[in-house]
This record gives C-alpha cells, sequence and structure tokens, in this order.
C-alpha cells in the first residue's frame, strides 16, 4: 500500500490517509486485508477504529485507491454516518435515536362547516 496523502485531523480527532495499493496477481482485497494494512501504516492505530471509505478498483487493472480514516478513540467515531459504522460492524448507540421523538400528530378542521 502506498500512501498519497496524510492529513492530521484534530477537530475530528483522526488522521484521513488517502492510499492506491496495487495487487498484480491477486483479487481486489477484501475491507479486513485494507483495514489490516491501514492499521499497520498508522503506529498505534486499532482495527475497531478505523473506517474504509471511497475504495475504488479500476477496471482491468489491478489498482485500488481509496480513504482511511483512523480515529484516536471510538467516541471520535460519532461524526461518521450509521450505515458506515454498520458496515464496518460497529455497533451504534441506540440512545441518541430516543432522543429525537416524532413530533406530535395535531388535528386540523376545515373552517368553513359542511355544504
Amino acid at each position: 500500500m502506498e500512501i498519497l496523502d496524510r492529513k492530521e485531523n484534530n477537530l475530528l480527532n483522526r488522521v484521513e490517509i488517502s492510499f492506491k495499493w496495487r495487487h498484480v496477481g491477486n483479487a481486489t482485497p477484501s475491507r479486513d486485508e485494507l483495514l489490516n494494512m491501514a492499521k499497520s501504516m498508522e503506529p498505534g492505530a486499532s482495527k475497531e477504529c478505523i473506517i474504509i471509505k471511497d475504495v475504488n478498483t479500476r477496471f482491468g487493472q489491478p489498482l485500488t485507491t481509496g480513504v482511511a480514516h483512523i480515529y484516536g478513540k471510538k467516541d471520535s467515531m460519532i461524526v461518521e454516518p450509521k450505515y458506515m459504522l454498520e458496515r464496518h460492524g460497529i455497533k451504534t448507540d441506540s440512545s441518541e435515536e430516543k432522543k429525537v421523538k416524532a413530533a406530535p400528530v395535531v388535528a386540523t378542521e376545515v373552517a368553513g362547516g359542511e355544504e
């Protein structure tokens, strides 16, 4: 794996890595292989705190590109969309969903009476 760009985002407590992986003679790397490679590229990273995004394999070429977000702690991952966390096998806290309640339905009468 080759790192194309590495940015430290202190506000979101993460490191953002753009990568390129040439896999000549092998199949397209799985998400688990990409997670392990991202973990090895960033010292001190935990596999549970890595999100792999925007993976793109070129048709007919053994080249895969993508972006890895490596978080400092699991609590910082709240900024990721729920579907992305579920895709990586990270359980989301459903208490936040309970905080957002549907607005009560208010019945309104049509003015003017019956005709």
